[in-house]
């Protein structure tokens, strides 16, 4: 017998927001993701109709919670019309994610345009956290995920995310490996937990995710576990060898399936 105990780990999924314990139910998912607004929108979150059943959930340790930020943020770009506002509205969302208990917050890592420096954009993250520290941190981990495409992009290439993680090191963000953005990104699953840990000594959170599309296409466009480009036990590897929470962002049809597979193969 082993002396080292069995990781435990929340498999779940990303939920319809508008009753996300019901939709968590549903596919039996003990972890839930889901968004506080419109992820397509710059409005504040605004008090989740269901925020404490949410809140008596968590503590009952019936569900872990996750919460997303919307996708319009850009935390690194050039254009202070853009940037300034992400980081008001990644404040807001930070806030209201620990309000109901959310284990973390997920936000991608944003770009540059192909003009600019990439080491502007890596500063303008380091910006976030120091101007956070000066009134006391985030309320929760900010948990920063690896996306899919551009050549500007803050998270995409490991290297990249190395010198992120020399910028921002310091405060200890958090991190989040989607599977599906590592292999449209063009970064090889095999080995890539052990890659990641050696950047960002952590991954908090994996989404596990099957891909539409081919290896380093760029394109983010998720599916079910076996009908994609990325081999179902190569997923499972990932989420196993991270050892932390594990999130299926997969179409609502297949979820269900999705985590019984995770379930029997971590």
């Amino acid at each position: 017998m082993s002396d080292t105990a069995p990781v435990q780990r929340a498999i779940g999924a990303h939920v319809d927001s508008t009753d996300p314990l019901a939709a968590g139910h549903a596919v039996d998912a003990a972890a839930i993701q889901f968004f506080l607004a419109d992820p397509q929108g710059w409005k504040a979150p605004k008090e989740h109709p269901h925020a404490d059943a949410i809140k008596a959930a968590i503590k009952d340790d019936a569900v872990t919670v996750y919460v997303h930020s919307p996708y319009v943020l850009n935390l690194a770009t050039t254009n202070n019309r853009i940037r300034i506002p992400s980081r008001k509205l990644l404040g807001q969302h930070a806030a209201a994610a620990a309000e109901i208990g959310a284990k973390g917050l997920i936000v991608h890592g944003g770009h540059v345009t192909n003009t600019d420096d990439p080491a502007t954009g890596i500063d303008n993250w380091r910006k976030v956290f120091a101007y956070a520290a000066d009134s006391g941190g985030f309320p929760l981990p900010i948990l920063i995920e690896n996306t899919a495409g551009g050549t500007h992009a803050m998270a995409r290439h490991l290297d990249r995310i190395a010198q992120l993680w020399d910028a921002i090191g310091e405060y200890q963000p958090g991190f989040c490996l989607d599977t599906c953005h590592a292999h449209a990104g063009g970064e090889d699953l095999d080995g890539i937990v052990d890659r990641v840990l050696a950047i960002t000594g952590r991954i908090d959170l994996v989404h596990a995710n099957d891909s539409r599309d081919t290896f380093d296409s760029g394109a983010d466009r998720h599916t079910n576990f076996g009908t994609g480009f990325i081999a179902p036990e190569a997923i499972a590897a990932v989420a196993k060898q991270a050892g932390s929470d594990v999130i299926v962002e997969t179409p609502a049809d297949g979820q269900a399936e999705d985590i019984t597979f995770l379930r029997a193969n971590t």
